[in-house]
């Protein structure tokens, strides 16, 4: 493909360099080049006005020999780019063409609206920078994409963030899930968003559970709790999404504050306890809908509710099963969540008596979807490999997530400052790295053949995610990253994942799963 891209793209470099030497001779050599647009369009009847006045040269040196330069310059970096196939090359080529067009735009402007005559010669070179820009802004998907991530990555870090910071999270969190939730029912905006941001990497495909996921790199459970984001995630490269988590009845949240940040800890006080619309709501609302991507439903016990028995709290998470089983909605996966502990009560699924109690229960209702157990993070590895055992011997589970939130307050990662700010609530990002990369080295040691792992916690960049993978996880969830580096992350993640299996000698992501505890 790239051959007749360079064969177009090169044609088009020589005609530039034809046009603008021919324009550098005709000005060193004081000569109007014989043009005129008289006959087409009478208002612009002196093309020799453009080539004469005070725009044809900046700061001594004449347009034409700028644009001499210009197309020499880049029919070299086509050669370099088609011979040695360097992304620099690439690049380059994308990054002049662009520059090439947008001050073409402006040229353009002088001619119509200043001087008011055109020079034929002129606008065949703003033609030429146009078709160049345009074709490779169509051919070199990789390059385009690439800048279009960066280029919004840095200006929510350093334009939107700054803004968004000085309101209260919880109502930008609203605000933002809004906006989501809006412009998932506009299809052009869709398709826009989708033309920049997502990307196609058959190296990142996988088959998982009888599930297939094109990328890696999902939402995890506690963002998206009322279920408003399924119709946008795809656009901006998610590979799935969890939603929730939904409890059987619904759950206004914890009293405030519900939410807080950490900047220094890169990390959020979370303090919601489940809050979310309950699980009929939640079903009424999915009920009618597709999903592009697959779409998990995260399942736990309802917060709240007062003297709520360990007997009655495992019937409670049965009744939210139930719910969306008998539902007509098209969810690919639960998560049942045994690892809140932002939760009212004395309740707990992790002493194995009540966990066995737990997924008996469950297992009744011989669920037709997989399920993923939510783990916690606070516990020892001995108690972890104890619930793990227990998980392991039913069938219906088919993996874990590691993990939750980050219970303790002096943990290394955590600014003890920030912590000091919020009197109640966990904490996510960053200070729950360290510990899930731990259990996920340890999940698969013993468990690869039983468990598909899934990372979660302090995934910022590319390289985060594939420390989790070559420790043995399948697929990996964020959201606290996405909150300090923007939407554009998933897809520079993804982009990121791609070029390191590459780099790695890796065909497929599969070969790298687990490399690192082999």
């Amino acid at each position: 493909m790239k051959r007749k891209i360079f064969f177009i793209l090169l044609l088009l470099g020589i005609i530039g360099i034809i046009d603008s030497s021919y324009l550098t001779y005709e000005h060193y050599a004081n000569v109007i080049p014989p043009c005129t647009v008289n006959n087409i369009l009478p208002f612009f009847n002196d093309c020799g006005q453009v080539l004469r006045s005070r725009y044809a040269v900046i700061f001594g040196v004449p347009l034409a020999l700028l644009g001499l330069i210009h197309y020499t310059i880049l029919t070299l970096v086509i050669g370099l780019a088609i011979s040695t196939n360097k992304k620099l090359w690439w690049f380059w080529l994308f990054f002049q063409t662009a520059a090439g067009a947008f001050f073409s735009v402006y040229l353009m402007y002088l001619q119509l609206f200043v001087i008011k005559s055109l020079c034929l010669y002129c606008t065949l070179s703003a033609l030429t920078s146009f078709i160049l820009f345009f074709l490779a802004f169509i051919w070199l998907e990789y390059e385009r994409k690439t800048f279009f991530i960066y280029a919004l990555g840095w200006k929510y870090r350093n334009i939107i963030k700054p803004i968004f910071f000085m309101f209260n999270p919880e109502h930008i969190h609203n605000f933002m899930v809004n906006m989501g939730q809006l412009m998932g029912m506009i299809a052009p905006l869709k398709k826009l968003l989708g033309f920049f941001l997502r990307s196609h990497h058959p190296i990142l495909s996988q088959d998982i559970a009888g599930i297939h996921f094109s990328k890696p790199i999902g939402l995890s459970a506690g963002f998206d709790y009322e279920a408003k984001l399924t119709q946008i995630l795809p656009c901006i490269d998610f590979g799935f999404e969890t939603v929730g988590t939904i409890t059987n009845h619904p759950y206004e949240g914890n009293p405030k504050p519900m939410l807080g940040r950490l900047p220094k800890s890169k990390s959020l006080m979370v303090n919601k306890g489940f809050k979310n619309l309950g699980s009929r709501d939640t079903v009424w609302k999915l009920r009618n809908l597709h999903f592009e991507i697959p779409l998990g439903i995260s399942i736990g016990r309802t917060n709240g509710i007062k003297n709520m028995t360990q007997k009655q709290s495992v019937e409670d998470v049965v009744q939210a099963f139930k719910k969306f089983e008998n539902s007509d909605v098209i969810n690919s996966y639960y998560e049942l969540n045994i690892s809140c502990p932002n939760l009212f009560g004395d309740i707990s699924f992790y002493p194995p008596k009540n966990l066995q109690e737990l997924l008996n229960a469950i297992g009744k209702l011989n669920v037709r979807k997989p399920v993923f157990v939510k783990m916690p993070i606070e516990k020892t590895d001995r108690e972890t490999l104890e619930m793990l055992e227990i998980i392991s011997k039913y069938k219906f589970i088919k993996g874990v997530i590691f993990g939750n939130l980050q219970k303790n307050r002096k943990d290394r990662s955590l600014d003890p400052q920030e912590v000091k700010k919020w009197k109640v609530g966990n904490f996510s990002g960053k200070p729950c790295e360290k510990r899930s990369n731990e259990f996920i080295k340890l999940a698969y040691g013993k468990y690869k053949k039983r468990f598909i792992i899934i990372g979660c916690g302090g995934v910022f960049s590319g390289s985060d995610a594939y420390r989790k993978i070559r420790l043995g996880a399948s697929l990996v969830q964020l959201i606290t990253g996405m909150i300090y580096q923007g939407p554009a992350l998933i897809a520079q993640i993804n982009f990121e994942l791609a070029e390191k299996l590459k780099q790695d000698g890796y065909k497929h992501i599969s070969e790298a799963i687990g490399a690192d505890n082999n």
